[in-house]
């Protein structure tokens, strides 16, 4: 058995789910007792940011919801292309990322890299809150995110 002790994918902090209509899917949550929801707070500016499509990226529109152990995220990606857009047009609606609070993200990112996988995206403050995204859907069946919580 496998320690994991050293991986950064341990305390679940979100799950994210792309959606076509962001309304929608808030009122079918609300409908079943869920909520409130809220906007993603898009906190400090990044200081690094590499990502796939910043035009992208800056568009998408975010609902999240606190939840008892975790947070729920809706994610509207827009019509430019972006990795949530090609997921949505490949597969539907369904979740797209796990996300893991880490106190260090830039350590986390490493350990990661130690176990093989590559980064597709990632974006630090300057408080070195952020968070990175990292190319496992193929192996997990879904794309797994660290992320440091701005304080």
């Amino acid at each position: 058995m496998h320690s994991t002790a050293t991986t950064p994918f341990r305390q679940l902090h979100h799950v994210c789910i792309v959606v076509h209509d962001l309304q929608k899917a808030v009122a079918y949550y609300e409908s079943l007792g869920m909520g409130p929801w809220f906007d993603y707070p898009k906190g400090q500016a990044y200081v690094a940011f590499d990502v796939p499509n910043p035009e992208a990226s800056a568009e998408m529109r975010y609902k999240c919801l606190d939840l008892d152990n975790f947070q729920l995220q809706l994610c509207q990606p827009s019509m430019l292309d972006s990795p949530q857009r090609r997921f949505l047009d490949t597969h539907g609606e369904g979740v797209y990322h796990l996300g893991f609070e880490v106190p260090d993200c830039d350590q986390a990112e490493a350990q990661a890299q130690q176990s093989g996988v590559g980064i597709t995206a990632r974006g630090r403050r300057a408080d070195q809150s952020g968070f990175s995204y990292f190319d496992t859907r193929a192996g997990a069946g879904v794309v797994l995110e660290v992320r440091k919580t701005a304080a």
